[in-house]
């Protein structure tokens, strides 16, 4: 059997593309079994956003792109030609690495994201709920799951923010040092503001307070974050109640003074204040940055963060990209080994079988045998049998473990020893 994998990405291939071949949920289980009647022995399909690919153990006779073409039977409109410049297509070693890539993140549009890994373990639960992973897919996904957590254990890979809205819940922990209980005013109701007040929740903020001009869209994103609104005439009032401010208004001038937040500042006894401004043009006066415990962060200030932390991921990527070979020569070996067991037991049932019938004819000759002469007998004829079978389940288990040896060369061993020994299938 071969291990195979096809797919497209966010980096080979157009969203327009990636819409047209991705899965629902509901329509992966009939693609597996489709899958495996055109001879795959096992599947699995993992489909996001970013990408859909296949990882399948094709029989001898299936080709890759017959495992791609039985994908594309429920895809009308597109066919293997118009993607074939699209897609890339792993086998073997480069499969089992692709894995471990995707599962750690490597592979991913952003490096370091948590969400691919548990996309992976959604798919392997569900192509396994179908029958459709055997010994090969178990293994090399166990240990991409176990890698993806060694990957994470041991290096600082999920550990900056790499977004302008979690760039903005690290300034914040390092303003406050934690944000529980902390509170949060939103001046304009902007999708980037509800990303960056998602994540303060989710850091543990606790009240949100939305003001719009317009009074509706307020009132919208206050149900999302079950906020209380605020009247936008109001909201100087609030700012000395307030902890952190988003500010996304559309306004062309400033909507936050300096004398505002002086004022804020006082009643507030000296207590911080993180004002980040993700407007354009900005919403906080450039002055506000001189007043003492008044913390200002504007678009650019959290861009460069987050690109300095995209870098600093890339650098920690190199050292997972040497774990992640040191895992894949580790599983080959293993795999290796596991496909020269079939071979050894049967060597070892033929050498067994022929001692019994040879110790069988030979017993009537020997006459009454004492239990000591027995235990002697078994124990000389055994002994026999393993040395003559220690040569070649050595060489067979040296060449299965050794990591430069090439399939075909491990291939060509098995089926001497097969030959030479008189094997039949297994």
């Amino acid at each position: 059997m071969k291990l195979a994998l096809a797919g497209i990405n966010h980096r080979t291939a157009p969203v327009q593309i990636r819409e047209q071949l991705a899965f629902r949920s509901e329509e992966i289980p009939t693609a597996l079994l489709d899958i495996q009647a055109h001879g795959a022995k096992e599947a699995l399909i993992l489909s996001t956003c970013n990408r859909v690919e296949v990882t399948a153990t094709l029989d001898a006779g299936m080709t890759v792109d017959q495992l791609f073409d039985s994908v594309l039977n429920y895809r009308p409109g597109i066919t293997l030609e118009a993607l074939r410049p699209h897609f890339y297509v792993f086998e073997e070693r480069d499969a089992i690495r692709h894995l471990f890539r995707v599962a750690s993140s490597l592979d991913s549009m952003i490096v370091g994201e948590p969400q691919i890994l548990g996309q992976l373990k959604q798919a392997y639960s569900q192509a396994k709920e179908q029958g459709a992973i055997g010994n090969v897919l178990d293994a090399v996904l166990t240990r991409a799951f176990t890698v993806a957590k060694r990957i994470r254990t041991e290096t600082e890979i999920g550990e900056s923010a790499v977004s302008v809205s979690y760039a903005a819940v690290e300034l914040a922990r390092e303003i406050f040092g934690s944000l529980n209980g902390k509170r949060v005013l939103i001046i304009g109701a902007g999708k980037m503001s509800e990303g960056t007040a998602r994540h303060l929740l989710r850091a543990g903020a606790s009240d949100i307070w939305i003001t719009n001009r317009t009074a509706q869209r307020a009132r919208e994103v206050a149900a999302m974050f079950g906020g209380q609104v605020i009247a936008y005439d109001q909201f100087p009032q609030r700012l000395s109640a307030t902890d952190i401010v988003i500010a996304s208004s559309g306004s062309p001038d400033s909507v936050i003074t300096t004398e505002m937040v002086r004022r804020a500042i006082e009643h507030r006894r000296n207590q911080p204040m993180f004002l980040i401004d993700i407007a354009v043009p900005r919403n906080v006066a450039p002055e506000v940055n001189r007043i003492e415990h008044a913390f200002v962060y504007d678009l650019d200030d959290l861009q460069r963060l987050a690109e300095r932390n995209l870098q600093t991921r890339r650098e920690v990527a190199q050292q997972a990209e040497s774990i992640v070979e040191e895992e894949v020569v580790r599983l080959e070996a293993k795999l290796r080994e596991r496909g020269a067991a079939p071979t050894i037991l049967s060597l070892q049932e033929q050498f067994e079988a022929i001692r019994r019938d040879v110790l069988d004819r030979y017993r009537s000759r020997l006459g009454p045998l004492s239990a000591t002469q027995e235990e002697a007998l078994e124990g000389l004829t055994k002994g026999i049998i393993n040395k003559i079978a220690h040569g070649p389940i050595s060489e067979i288990r040296r060449h299965a473990a050794e990591q430069t040896t090439e399939d075909a060369r491990q291939g060509e061993l098995i089926h001497a020893v097969r030959r030479i020994f008189r094997l039949g299938d297994r």
